[in-house]
């Protein structure tokens, strides 16, 4: 990721955040092949056990765990947050260079294969988690049997993230009046319009409003 240290995203809950509003993730492998990607969803494990780190579950579907050479090496996954792009329309006259807002983090570990039964547990959670929003949630206990002969098609992992680069580039670097019209280009309904962008920009901008004062 371009060396933008303004922009840098250090907390830790806030990339767990990203990874929690944004599950859809690319998986990026450098292999005996050459490079390898695959997108798949991602979600935090919420009972490893590491309060202060990063852990991600996830499945591959077969193949894929043989051409990522999973376990062998470190991965590299990509979580991409809310993005767009930004018109000078929305700067003063005299700013006319355009840009791109965007919120995304680069995380690295080694993947831990899963045993089958550990791969059915986290591809139930998997299926929960999305479900719970649905009016009548489908569960994998419908047909268990049906399920767990799917999932034999499936690779189950576990990543342990030792080191990860985030970005949130949200306009922090211009006049406090610039972002909030930004924000509100946002939320019009013009070409470039990003409603989901415009809530992490308010979210930011609120956030240092509201601080501790020096």
């Amino acid at each position: 990721m371009r060396h933008t240290p303004s922009f840098l995203m250090t907390d830790v809950d806030e990339v767990r955040r990203l990874v929690r509003g944004n599950p859809w993730a690319t998986i990026v492998s450098h292999t005996a092949e050459g490079l390898v990607a695959s997108h798949y969803p991602f979600l935090l494990d919420e009972t490893s056990g590491d309060e202060d780190g990063i852990v991600l579950v996830s499945h591959v579907g077969r193949p894929d765990e043989v051409a990522h050479e999973l376990g062998q090496h470190e991965v590299l996954v990509i979580v991409q947050g809310p993005h767009g792009y930004v018109s000078p329309a929305w700067y003063p006259e005299e700013q006319f260079i355009p840009t791109w807002n965007h919120v995304t983090a680069h995380l690295w570990g080694t993947p831990e294969v899963l045993s089958d039964e550990e791969n059915f547990r986290v591809l139930g959670e998997l299926v929960d988690h999305f479900e719970q929003a649905m009016p009548s949630p489908v569960s994998l206990e419908v047909d268990e049997a049906t399920a767990r002969r799917v999932a034999r098609g499936t690779v189950g992992i576990r990543i342990r993230v030792t080191r990860f680069d985030a970005r949130a580039k949200l306009s922090q670097n211009k006049a406090p009046e610039v972002v909030d019209r930004v924000i509100d280009g946002l939320r019009t309904d013009s070409p470039y319009a990003s409603p989901a962008l415009a809530d992490e920009m308010a979210r930011v901008r609120d956030a240092a409003t509201d601080g501790p004062e020096a």
